[in-house]
């Protein structure tokens, strides 16, 4: 399978994994939500995960794939508070755990520029 085909679905794997985790096991995911969002920091873990899963179908379908890889990287920016609370909340923990809280941080720039890279390969289909 070339790259160009695999690139999809892996993106799409690891949204469809990250989703299912929020309802598998969503407390590591309700200490994040910022504080200042409304309602419950489970409400908000369910929705983001449902969003994931949606995300997920959407880039592993050709037809729905431009929209929703643009929609990820949309999504991938939209949760980076959720990343920066984190950092903050695990300053204070041993090394590792504020390594990985870090780490998070920079690693959305890549993930969006995938979505992004995703959608741009569905544009090309989609003009073929």
């Amino acid at each position: 399978m070339p790259r160009s085909e695999r690139s999809p679905l892996l993106l799409a794997g690891l949204l469809a994994a990250s989703g299912a985790a929020h309802f598998i096991a969503p407390r590591p995911f309700d200490a994040i939500i910022p504080s200042v969002l409304p309602g419950t920091p489970r409400a908000w873990t369910y929705a983001s995960g449902a969003a994931e899963l949606a995300l997920a179908a959407g880039v592993a379908l050709p037809r729905t794939r431009r929209v929703a890889a643009m929609a990820t990287a949309a999504f991938f920016v939209g949760v980076f508070p959720a990343n920066v609370q984190m950092a903050v909340d695990w300053r204070h923990r041993p090394a590792p755990l504020k390594a990985a809280a870090l780490a998070r941080l920079p690693l959305q720039v890549p993930l969006v520029l995938w979505a992004r890279g995703v959608a741009k390969g569905g544009e090309e289909r989609h003009a073929e």
